[in-house]
């Protein structure tokens, strides 16, 4: 397993980091820890959450999945792992989540934190990040701003300086971002910069073969901030297996729930998943395979997130990081992108 520093942090992050949004819907407590176990048997030390999780959301099952990895973090070497976890952001009505107030605000962000400490049991979060702006942006598949829809929001300043005070207390180390856009992270870094507030590391992302919006903008303001991207949803919601060209499996996620991944839904997405699933072949590579270790070539990568339902899926998602994409198969990625560029932004 390689290792690579987040940001401007001394995190030493896993190449891969194992992604936990199915534990509490799809994965009970004890498959929960037979992956946790297997992941960090493999030199996975790197583990990610939210509040929120697992997803679907439901008022039943909110921060199930931070308890479910409490109950085994409890019996692990804590300073040999880095957690992180996520504060749940305003406009998507979840009044469930701390009684319906979920501004990026001081009162909200130090609640939030110590829930999420309480339930994973922790004195400390290695990476607490903002699961989605406090300010309106087009986000989970939406791609064009609309002025009509801006609101009051709480300033980055605010948001910054209530992180500070957290991070004083040593109830997190650092901060990072996600589902965020180019501007957000200029201003952020900036407004740290000016005032001596913390940093923010690392921003989390979906980035895939079928989403590569993060090559332009974001990529350019990553680049000058030094941030390292933790790139979610590299298999684009499982499609990029291939599981969806004949249908809808009926223990997968978009079979499962209603209104579920509607990004891969639209045009297009299924000719650009066959045409990589060819690759694929012809190369003798598992579909997974190569759209993980694609994700995991990109310069801006520093760690990508795998989730996985079942051990075996887990497994194979992990393997990728033996795998190390040729001239000729990368060529032929770029050559499919060219022909469906982006088809779920």
């Amino acid at each position: 397993m390689i290792y690579n520093q987040l940001g401007e942090s001394d995190l030493k992050v896993s190449d891969i980091c194992l992604g936990t949004m199915t534990y509490g819907k799809q994965n009970t407590i004890e498959e929960a820890h037979q992956q946790l176990d297997y992941a960090v048997a493999q030199g996975i030390n790197f583990i990610d959450a939210a509040e929120m999780y697992p997803v679907p959301t439901s008022a039943e099952t909110y921060g199930k999945t931070e308890a479910y990895i409490g109950e085994w973090l409890k019996h692990q070497q804590r300073d040999k792992l880095i957690i992180a976890t996520k504060i749940a952001g305003p406009g998507r009505g979840f009044e469930w989540v701390r009684g319906g107030a979920k501004a990026i605000d001081h009162a909200n962000i130090k609640q939030a934190v110590d829930d999420s400490l309480r339930r994973l049991q922790t004195d400390y979060i290695d990476l607490y990040q903002i699961h989605w702006p406090d300010r309106y942006v087009p986000r989970f598949g939406a791609t064009v701003f609309d002025p009509t829809q801006v609101k009051p929001s709480v300033p980055i300043v605010e948001q910054l300086e209530a992180f500070a005070d957290i991070i004083k207390a040593g109830k997190i180390r650092y901060i990072g971002l996600s589902n965020e856009t180019p501007w957000g992270v200029t201003q952020f870094s900036n407004t740290a910069k000016q005032l001596g507030l913390p940093k923010v590391i690392s921003i989390q992302n979906a980035y895939n073969l079928l989403n590569r919006v993060f090559d332009g903008a974001l990529a350019e303001a990553v680049y000058y901030e030094n941030i390292g991207l933790l790139a979610y949803s590299p298999l684009g919601f499982g499609f990029l297996t291939g599981k969806y060209l004949y249908g809808k499996p009926e223990k997968a996620r978009v079979s499962l729930f209603q209104n579920f991944g509607q990004r891969y839904l639209k045009p297009k997405v299924s000719e650009a998943v066959a045409a990589y699933v060819d690759i694929a072949k012809r190369h003798n590579i598992s579909p997974a395979q190569l759209a993980i270790a694609f994700v995991r070539s990109r310069w801006f990568v520093t760690s990508t997130i795998i989730g996985a339902t079942t051990l075996e899926q887990l497994k194979e998602n992990i393997d990728s990081v033996n795998l190390v994409l040729s001239k000729e198969i990368l060529k032929e990625i770029d050559a499919v992108n060219l022909q469906f560029p982006n088809p779920a932004p």
